[in-house]
């Protein structure tokens, strides 16, 4: 039986917003003063986003980057996330799973986003499926399939385990799954990919430790 989700919105990942964003570390830096920030969001399409989440950006391709800082460009320390995807779970120990109904407000302003799509109601099934689709978009860019896959709720406040993915370049991990909202009050999810310097852990875990794999993801993930 489908477990329940109470909204999905979404836009698609594609190989090509996983290429802009692998690149940004090698992108030649931008100061950051606000002049030197607003010319190079012009000259990429970008716009600057304080709503959906703070103090982070509107890709060209529509999709929600945030980094450390708030300036990923040419910044090869720096965290960066590209959110493609945002879910309100069903909170499997509410017995009544009622909406909360202020949280609506918040969905529909991730759904107003152009070029994204709103699911309500939805499923974990088609959350998994979003992110099966963007899995193949990183594995066209990368030309090759993720290291490790995990299904795993370590990274979310509440709702279903789903699947992590994990690839690594020579310099950094690329971990694509659910993460916790940062707000409103970690009661939504992303799902995003985040690209996160190696230097925080290089080394993979074993393949038959996927406790010790998770914590290594939650690691690579935290905002």
């Amino acid at each position: 039986m489908p477990t329940p989700v109470h909204m999905l919105a979404r836009r698609p990942l594609t190989s090509a917003a996983v290429a802009e964003l692998v690149a940004l570390p090698a992108a030649p830096p931008v100061a950051d003063d606000v002049d030197a920030l607003d010319a190079e969001l012009t000259r990429r399409g970008w716009a600057w986003e304080h709503e959906r989440v703070c103090d982070s950006f509107l890709t060209g391709h529509g999709h929600v980057l945030c980094s450390d800082g708030r300036n990923p460009f040419g910044r090869a320390d720096v965290p960066t996330f590209l959110v493609f995807g945002e879910l309100y779970p069903v909170d499997e120990e509410d017995e009544d799973r009622t909406s909360l109904p202020w949280l609506h407000p918040y969905m529909d302003l991730w759904a107003r986003t152009p070029g994204w799509e709103l699911d309500e109601p939805s499923t974990a099934e088609e959350c998994e499926a979003t992110l099966a689709r963007a899995a193949q978009a990183v594995t066209e860019h990368l030309g090759a399939g993720p290291e490790r896959v995990v299904l795993s709720d370590v990274t979310v406040v509440t709702g279903p385990a789903m699947t992590h993915r994990v690839w690594r370049t020579p310099t950094h991990a690329l971990v694509l799954g659910p993460s916790a909202d940062n707000g409103p009050y970690g009661y939504l999810t992303h799902l995003q990919l985040s690209f996160t310097p190696l230097d925080r852990a290089p080394g993979l875990p074993p393949a038959d430790d996927e406790d010790a794999l998770t914590v290594w993801i939650a690691e690579h993930v935290d905002w």
